[in-house]
């Protein structure tokens, strides 16, 4: 044996002897709790010293040992019961993991069989129909585009002349009147904070997301929206089934040579034969959950250049593909925006983190209050002066350097105390947002307040509650002394219902 190991050994002596002398304590004391034969020596001890024990003691003294025997017993079975218990529920949850995979696996390919099933026995939409003799009849025939409805709209905007809009109304203006005109015409009764909070998260996202109770008005504000702009949103129904991006742009179906194109790829192809707004209504989008269909599309409007907005359709290019497919690819629209509307219950998916930083969500958690409107008209305004006036909020309303610094101190408080960060991406979104809010007539602190309510603190929910319940009084003492008091009501709101769920 060398030096090293004769080392290592008498290092971990002690360690070692210490738990045989352990394992041996406990040995002993079972042996000599349940060594029935001490008993019956003390027994025979105290009579053949004729000590005079009465029985009844001796009685007294067996039944005592019986119960103490029996709880001890009881207390064993207990935590063996319990430890069975334990291995067995976790042998089912794992069973379970496995089943639950297993069936997912299997919806999926339920799901492709179903899809070609329909492909050979559902005429419409460009699916496989069969004659009588088994021949398909709708196969894309020579010289025919696969793109269908792609192809119509080259046709209809062949000649097309962009006809003359608004480019003189202000953010304000915009905000009042979409307000009127959707309480005059449509019968619908928005707050002015709610207008130009939905108004102002189109300079900060292309996704927005209208979340809130059942019959608040979230699809009929985007609906109506698409009215007042003249150009009606196009509503997407989400299904409990999408689980891919197919789902939004469509796939190319390899019987019939044609590629089903969605409503949704239809009206991303038209916006870009004009400078209209464009709106896409993805109803009740948390009913499948969003990284499954819409993952590529995050993506794709976070990268900085428009240039870039490009996704791939098919493999290749055929002579007769549309006349903006490059190569199979397809540039998405910068006139398009993207608006989601969640209900927050227990037949819906929970929205992600990494959804909720690349969207802008607006809060629609009550009924408008009904207002006489004076009768507005529709607005003719194109996508570009749209999009300029949300540059010229951002020029002539930028974030005051004090609110910036206020945010700054916000930062490095919920840093310490929270273990949270607000990242660059919130403060961009923040630096866009808040001056479209002014321009649109509304308060810089009340648009920095709503912003960092619903984009920092709701992070708060995924935190260990227990652990940051002590600091919630401290941080809404913050609040008062950096921003002053009677502001910041949003945070110090979601603050309290945080404090009331502890």
């Amino acid at each position: 044996m060398n030096v090293n190991s004769e080392f290592f050994l008498e290092f971990m002596k002690p360690l070692l002897g210490g738990v045989w002398d352990f394992i041996k304590a406990i040995g002993n004391a079972l042996v000599r709790i349940f060594n029935l034969a001490n008993y019956f020596d003390i027994v025979n001890k105290y009579n053949s010293e004729g000590r005079g024990v009465s029985v009844f003691v001796v009685i007294l003294a067996v039944l005592c040992l019986i119960i103490l025997f029996g709880l001890l017993a009881f207390l064993i079975y207990r935590m063996v019961k319990r430890f069975i218990r334990y291995r067995h529920s976790l042998a089912h949850q794992e069973a379970l993991v496995d089943e639950i995979d297993n069936l997912n696996n299997d919806i999926v390919k339920l799901k492709s069989e179903n899809q070609k099933y329909l492909e050979m026995t559902d005429p419409n939409s460009g699916e496989v129909e069969y004659d009588e003799n088994g021949n398909i009849v709708n196969k894309l025939k020579e010289g025919e585009s696969r793109f269908f409805k792609l192809t119509k709209i080259d046709e209809k905007y062949a000649n097309y002349v962009a006809p003359e809009l608004n480019e003189t109304i202000t953010l304000e203006q915009i905000c009042e009147q979409f307000r009127n005109y959707s309480a005059s015409k449509m019968g619908l009764y928005y707050t002015i904070d709610l207008i130009r909070l939905f108004i102002s998260a189109f300079a900060s996202n292309r996704l927005i997301i209208l979340q809130g109770i059942s019959g608040t008005g979230k699809t009929s504000l985007a609906y109506s929206f698409g009215y007042f702009i003249k150009n009606e949103s196009t509503i997407a129904s989400v299904q409990p089934s999408w689980r891919d991006s197919t789902e939004i742009f469509g796939y190319f179906n390899e019987f019939t040579k044609r590629f089903n194109e969605t409503e949704v790829l239809s009206k991303m192809y038209e916006a870009k034969y004009n400078n209209q707004i464009y709106v896409t209504v993805l109803d009740e989008m948390n009913i499948s959950r969003v990284e499954y269909y819409f993952a590529e599309m995050l993506s794709i409007l976070e990268l900085p250049s428009t240039d870039e907005w490009v996704i791939d359709l098919v493999p290749n290019s055929w002579d007769t593909d549309p006349k903006l497919l490059e190569d199979g690819r397809f540039k998405l629209p910068t006139n398009m925006w993207y608006i989601g509307t969640i209900n927050n219950d227990d037949s819906t998916f929970m929205i992600t983190d990494k959804v909720y930083d690349r969207a802008m969500p607006i809060n629609i958690d009550t009924k408008g209050v009904e207002f006489d409107a004076p009768a507005t008209e529709p607005l003719d305004i194109s996508a570009t002066y749209f999009t300029s006036l949300f540059e010229k909020a951002q020029k002539d309303h930028p974030v005051s350097e004090d609110t910036l610094n206020k945010i700054a101190l916000m930062d490095d408080y919920v840093i310490n105390h929270f273990r949270l960060a607000f990242g660059n991406r919130i403060v961009k979104q923040l630096k866009d947002f808040v001056p479209v809010y002014v321009a649109c007539g509304g308060k810089e602190i009340v648009a920095v307040d709503y912003l960092i309510a619903n984009k920092i603190l709701r992070k708060f929910d995924q935190l260990n509650l227990a652990y940051i319940r002590n600091e919630i009084d401290g941080f809404v003492e913050f609040l008062d002394q950096t921003f002053g008091e009677g502001v910041m009501v949003e945070c110090k709101a979601f603050l309290e219902r945080l404090k009331k769920t502890i």
